[in-house]
Order: structure tokens, then C-alpha cells, then sequence
């Protein structure tokens, strides 16, 4: 039974969220760069934020009720001293 209450709780909890994006990032090179996007992406309240330097991306999750448009995914991005290269949705 715990194991059926615990597989529907994740469920829930799973599908609190509308998407994940993920976000390539022109010039992000070290974690002073990570760390500059990261605290614009955060004030978005997203979730599950991941900064990949190797690949020069970061993806996060959306929760239902919030809807980020590419545009002001760009203009943090490039307030933050970045380009955006590409965005993806799943």
C-alpha cells in the first residue's frame, strides 16, 4: 500500500508541472556565469534549475501556473551579460 501512496504522490508531484525547458547559453563559461543566470532564472520561480557549463545549457522546469515566454527568457538571459543560442520545450 505504501508503495502504491508513494507512486501516485510522485504522479502528483510530477505533473505539477507544465514543461521543461532548456535554455543554450552563448559565453557561459565558469560558475560566476552559472551563478548570474541562475539567480535571473530563479526569480521567475521555476523549478529544478540545472546549469550545464560543458554544454552551455540550462534547463528547468515550469510549474503549471507559470507561463515563460521565450522572449523573456531571452531578455533575462541577456540582461544577464548572455545570448541565447537555442530554446527547446518538452
Amino acid at each position: 500500500m505504501k508503495g502504491l501512496l508513494l507512486s501516485a504522490a510522485l504522479l502528483v508531484s510530477m505533473s505539477a508541472f507544465a514543461e521543461t525547458v532548456t535554455v543554450g547559453v552563448n559565453g557561459m563559461v565558469c560558475s560566476m556565469c552559472a551563478q548570474g543566470i541562475t539567480k535571473k532564472l530563479k526569480a521567475l520561480q521555476v523549478e529544478q534549475l540545472v546549469v550545464d557549463l560543458d554544454n552551455k545549457v540550462v534547463s528547468f522546469s515550469t510549474p503549471d501556473s507559470l507561463k515563460v515566454t521565450d522572449d523573456k527568457i531571452k531578455e533575462l538571459i541577456k540582461d544577464a551579460g548572455y545570448a541565447v543560442t537555442d530554446i527547446t520545450r518538452k
